[in-house]
């Protein structure tokens, strides 16, 4: 919202005043938008990290408090109170839902849990060794075909059909793709079963026998939902709002944001986390891993540790390692290799002076690997699990930006340092 400051940029002695809004957490901003008429001038901020490049009420960050809100409500208490389905509604309509409104909304999931049988003879045009996340890539935009009239999104009952399609499909897309990877029948879905349960039947049954999932492992990945449902204007919403503003579909949209989680610098943390574990081996080598992590001359890596917005403690972590500890003692797992190696590097990380004047904390990435581990998922599967999730986020943000009256196609602009103009010469003068 707009206030009485301003602030004053001097450009070759010229003084221009430019507006400063505030939010209702973090830091203002000053609207730059007449820079360019004004000055002739633009700012350079190379992966937009001074630039506000929206306004919105979903989700706020604040990394030196290590603090996460969706809609004002701190994560710890989402995901101690709320199934992700609850969360998924508070996302969208920015108020949690009642147990009217509850039960409406998760009977509207499951009515749109199924795909076209059409598509599900799409997957039989990818290898069966592709990537799952390539697949991913390509299903959920080839819904795009099957849903045309989503293509309508300044009709709010199609945005909010849209919504729904894409949160309850996402769930049987993800599970067919490790179906497809592992040879083995695809599994309907089934509307008696919760949203996280009955992934998991999608994912772990077979025809052979009843699945019945364990409510334990099912509390767990639902925990692991709530807390990637969304994370701010990060890599992958931006490109997911960058879509959209083209007018894109919506589908087209998530489908994009899911291209960009595949990078390894974002989605695929917790995969390279694990990686790293096997790597590292046993807890009598965490010694030799630690000193290579301090030296500036290795190349290699603590993954798993510090992150780009969070100057303290991940609030997401915190979570997920009493949901690690949850889910290795009902599985009999607390002696499990990998844990123990977790568990020595992260009272290293607490302790030692190095991590600590870094601020090097143990982030989500860390034990979200195990815990997927531990359920059964393949490393391969794991950013399949973060798209799932984060697809809540993307939609709701794509539709948030479609509200916005300020809102155009996205346009960023460059500080060209190539070749100053010049003429062709012919062929025979070259």
């Amino acid at each position: 919202m707009k206030t009485n400051r301003t602030a004053t940029i001097t450009v070759d002695g010229k003084s221009f005043e430019f507006p400063i809004l505030a939010g209702t957490h973090g830091n203002d901003v000053i609207d730059i938008r007449t820079l360019g008429a004004k000055t002739g001038f633009l700012t350079y901020d190379a992966g937009f990290l001074s630039t506000a490049s929206c306004q919105s009420k979903i989700t706020y960050i604040d990394g030196d408090k290590g603090e996460l809100l969706y809609c004002g409500y701190p994560i710890e208490q989402l995901a101690e109170n709320c199934n992700f389905l609850e969360v998924a509604y508070l996302l969208r309509t920015g108020e949690l839902p009642n147990r009217e409104q509850k039960f409406k909304f998760e009977n509207t999931i499951k009515e749109h849990t199924m795909v076209h049988e059409q598509l599900v003879k799409f997957f039989q045009g990818f290898r069966r060794d592709a990537h799952p996340m390539a697949v991913m890539v390509g299903v959920v935009g080839a819904l795009s075909a099957f849903y045309p009239e989503a293509a309508h999104f300044s009709d709010p009952e199609h945005r909010a059909i849209s919504f729904d399609r894409l949160v309850a499909k996402l769930p049987t897309i993800v599970a067919m793709a490790y179906k497809y990877s592992a040879g083995q029948p695809f599994m309907y879905p089934r509307n008696d079963l919760d949203y996280t349960a009955n992934f998991m039947h999608m994912m772990f049954g077979t025809p052979c026998e009843s699945y019945k999932p364990n409510p334990v492992l099912v509390r767990a990945l639902d925990v692991i939902f709530t807390l990637h449902a969304d994370h701010e204007q990060n890599a992958s919403t931006s490109t997911v709002r960058l879509a959209g503003s083209s007018g894109a579909s919506p589908f087209a949209c998530v489908s994009a944001g899911i291209a960009c989680l595949w990078g390894p610098a974002h989605g695929g943390a917790n995969e390279a986390c694990l990686q790293m574990l096997e790597e590292i081996g046993d807890v009598s080598r965490v010694g030799e891993y630690i000193k290579r992590a301090k030296d500036k001359n290795d190349s290699f890596k603590l993954i798993g540790f510090g992150h780009r917005i969070y100057k303290n403690f991940d609030p997401r972590a915190t979570l997920m390692g009493k949901v690690c500890a949850d889910v290795l003692s009902e599985l009999g797992l607390e002696n499990d290799r990998l844990f123990k190696l977790a568990q020595a590097l992260e009272k290293i990380a607490l302790e030692d002076d190095y991590f600590i004047e870094k601020k090097l904390y143990p982030n989500v990435d860390f034990y979200s690997g195990i815990v997927q581990k531990a359920l059964g998922i393949p490393t391969s599967m794991f950013t399949c699990i973060f798209a799932l999730a984060r697809t809540v986020g993307w939609t709701t943000q794509w539709e948030e930006m479609l509200d916005d009256p300020e809102y155009k196609i996205g346009r960023p602009r460059q500080l060209y340092v190539g070749a100053a103009r010049r003429d062709v010469k012919p062929l025979d003068q070259r």
